[in-house]
Order: structure tokens, then C-alpha cells, then sequence
């Protein structure tokens, strides 16, 4: 007896020593401990989590990839059914994931607390950085695909009904609403079940007072006047927590803002990301100062505009630019966007006003493609105006704002 006792009290130390050197990423210990028992590599915590999921949890890749390599299974759980993966979404350790990654690990998996998968915990924690990295992996990843494809995944519920939006908007995180979105996130996910009403993640981010989520999802096309299970909108909700200008943007009396099409109801073929940028910059442009009109009136104010890395490119357009740049719609802004196949160019702000429409009409079947202004043909690109790209692509500079001598020139016309 005495002797089992000193057994399992080596073995208790050789563990507590071994996992020591897996928090801390000393891999000298760690392989020194395995290879006097390596059985420790499937030993497990009070809380059934492995060295697998320590490593992941505290950034440590070199321990990991060297547990990798040992390890057979890389999609080890704890009691909760939480994989490493799912630790190192939690945790924000993107080296990790993309380790993880390379050994093909199953990123579908879902842990026993709530049901959430490691979407819902980058969501919940505000980890774009991770969200990134998982929804580009996910595009190409078997276990996506064998479980009802990529859509499924992105708009997968936890026990409440809440998709990785939903928690986004109600942690008040609006670049992780943003990469949601634009990776196929449906904007009106409802936490209903067989059909019955339920919060969308705009009745979240109404009750939390986000205007930043509240804008962004509006700018999708979320319905400002769906109802939840107890029969308020958004606007209500908003109302009901003292969010006064959540409310005022909101209410379904002030204007519509404008809507992000779907790229198929835009063009026939896919857009072309430096368009996409200066469209997508253009039109939170325009939404942005319907909010400043409609918060004026209210008594407001707007909090600073919070922009993506991929708009700050756009952010200002050339300090010296000719006449013969001006769009000839408006006669105001820089021609940033051209039509294929014609080749005829205008600026991103008249683009929306073709392309961009309050609300798709639910009444009609079929989609009508936008038409040239100029040449009336169908548009069937929208790309960078070649200049444009020309420049950026040339030393990647910011593009810069209207020269004095477009405004000068712009006043003397208004003045004539």
C-alpha cells in the first residue's frame, strides 16, 4: 500500500511539472517529462481539459506543435466538450488556431454549456482577429462541408437560438458584426423556434444601445419592424432601455437607410474588392449622414465613425486631379468606379444611387440588373477606375482628398 502511495504521488508531481512547463512554453521540461512518462500526454486536469487544450489556451505554438505531432487525436475534449480549438478561439491565440488549422482539426465542434462552437466564442469575446482566421479556414474545411456547408456553420444556433451575430451585436462589438456580415451571416437570424418570434440581432444591439452595431445591421437590410416573442420592435426595445438615440434611428417614421444589395442582385458576376471597398465606404458615407440628420433633430450626437482597415485606403482621393475626373452626374466627386464592358466611369456615390436600393421588393420575381446612365447597357462589372488603382497599386499610399482645385472650381460653378 505504501509503496502504490509514493507510486501516485511521483506521478502527481511528474504531472504537476509537466503541465507547469506546457503553461509557461518551456519545452525542454516538457519533452525531458515525456520521456520518462509518456503516458502524461493523455493525462488531464481536475477539469478533463489536456495539455492540448493548456497549450492552446495560453499561446504556447511550440509546445503545441510538438503535441501535435504526438498527440492522436487533435480534437481531445473536456468535460464540456470543449476542444483546443475552441480554447484558443476563447482565448484569442491566433497562432494557435492556425496551427490548429494545419492539422486539420475538426473547427465544427460545439461544446455541452450552451452549444456554441468557436464562432460564438470569438463573437462573444470581440476576437475579429480570430473570426478572420476561422471563416477563411472554414471555406475550405471537410468537416464544413459534410455538415450542411458553410451557411449552416456561420448561422449555427446555441441553445437559446443565438447565431454568432446575435452575440456580436449583443456585446456591442461592431467589427466582428461587420466580418460576420460579410461572410454570409444572416442579418435577421431570429432566436424563434418552429416559426414563433424571436430576438434578431438588431433587437440586441437596440437593448444594448449600440448605435455603431444598430447602423451597420440597418445597413444590411435588418427589418426595423420585425417583432420579438413579447411583440416589440427594435425601436421599442431601444425605447424601453433608455437608448434614446438607438431609438431615433430606429423609429420606423425617419428615413430608410440605405441597403447593401446581395452581389448577385448587383451584378452578374462577382465585384470586383477595390470597387467593393470604395461602394461599401460610400455607402456607410450615406448612412452616416442620415444618422447626423436624423440625431440633430432628436437632440444627439453621433459617436466618431469607426472604420475597417480595408476603407481607410479609401479615405481621401487624389491631391492633384483634372476636371475630366469629375464625375459627370454630379458634377462633385472624383470618378472612382468604372463600368465593364463599357468602360464609362463615375463616382461611388452615384454608383449606389443606380445600384443601392432602400428595400428589395418582395413583389417582383425577377432581378433587374442596373443599366449604364451613358450608354444604357447592362452593367455586368463594377471594377476601380484604373487611375485609381494605378496609384494605389504604385506605392500603396492613402488616396487623398479632393484637390483645393476641384473645390475652388466646384464653389466658382455654385457661385455662377
Amino acid at each position: 500500500m505504501k509503496k502504490y502511495n509514493l507510486k501516485k504521488t511521483r506521478r502527481r508531481q511528474q504531472a504537476s511539472e509537466f503541465f507547469g512547463a506546457v503553461q509557461v512554453g518551456n519545452v525542454k521540461v516538457a519533452k525531458a517529462v515525456l520521456e520518462r512518462e509518456p503516458s502524461l500526454l493523455y493525462e488531464t486536469t481536475g477539469c478533463h481539459s489536456s495539455a492540448l487544450h493548456i497549450a492552446a489556451g495560453n499561446g504556447q505554438v511550440e509546445i503545441l506543435s510538438m503535441l501535435l505531432e504526438r498527440h492522436l487525436n487533435p480534437d481531445v475534449v473536456n468535460r464540456y466538450k470543449q476542444t483546443p480549438f475552441l480554447f484558443a478561439a476563447i482565448y484569442g491565440k491566433v497562432s494557435c488556431l492556425k496551427k490548429l488549422i494545419d492539422f486539420r482539426v475538426n473547427i465544427t465542434m460545439c461544446d455541452t454549456l450552451q452549444g456554441r462552437n468557436c464562432l460564438h466564442y470569438a463573437a462573444y469575446y470581440g476576437r475579429s482577429d480570430c473570426l478572420r482566421v476561422i471563416l477563411s479556414a472554414a471555406k475550405t474545411c471537410p468537416f464544413v462541408n459534410s455538415q450542411h456547408g458553410y451557411s449552416v456553420f456561420v448561422n449555427k444556433a446555441d441553445y437559446v437560438g443565438e447565431t454568432p451575430l446575435h452575440i456580436a451585436a449583443c456585446r456591442r462589438w461592431p467589427e466582428c458584426v461587420r466580418i460576420l456580415l460579410d461572410n454570409g451571416a444572416l442579418v435577421s437570424a431570429s432566436t424563434g423556434v418552429y416559426g414563433l418570434p424571436g430576438d434578431t440581432p438588431l433587437h440586441l444591439a437596440a437593448r444594448e444601445g449600440s448605435l455603431d452595431c444598430v447602423g451597420q445591421l440597418l445597413a444590411w437590410g435588418a427589418d426595423r419592424l420585425r417583432r420579438d416573442a413579447s411583440g416589440r420592435t427594435p425601436y421599442e426595445v431601444a425605447l424601453k432601455h433608455y437608448h434614446n438615440a438607438c431609438a431615433a434611428l430606429l423609429n420606423p417614421s425617419s428615413p430608410e437607410p440605405l441597403v447593401w444589395p446581395a452581389l448577385l442582385k448587383l451584378t452578374s458576376r462577382e465585384l470586383d474588392e477595390g470597387a467593393k471597398a470604395l461602394l461599401k465606404q460610400a455607402l456607410m458615407e450615406a448612412n452616416r449622414e442620415r444618422e447626423k440628420i436624423i440625431l440633430k433633430g432628436f437632440g444627439g450626437s453621433l459617436p466618431s465613425a469607426s472604420h475597417s482597415n480595408g476603407s481607410k485606403i479609401f479615405d481621401t482621393i487624389y491631391e492633384a486631379i483634372s476636371d475630366t475626373d469629375v464625375c459627370c452626374i454630379c458634377f462633385d466627386k472624383v470618378c472612382t468606379i468604372q463600368v465593364q464592358d463599357c468602360g464609362h466611369q463615375m463616382c461611388a456615390q452615384c454608383t449606389l444611387a443606380l445600384c443601392c436600393h432602400n428595400k428589395p421588393n418582395s413583389t417582383i420575381a425577377s432581378i433587374t440588373h442596373p443599366i449604364c446612365p451613358f450608354c444604357r447597357g447592362t452593367i455586368a462589372q463594377l471594377v476601380m477606375a484604373p487611375k485609381l488603382k494605378d496609384d494605389h497599386d504604385a506605392d500603396n499610399n492613402t488616396i487623398g482628398t479632393r484637390s483645393s482645385k476641384l473645390r475652388n472650381s466646384s464653389q466658382g460653378k455654385q457661385q455662377l
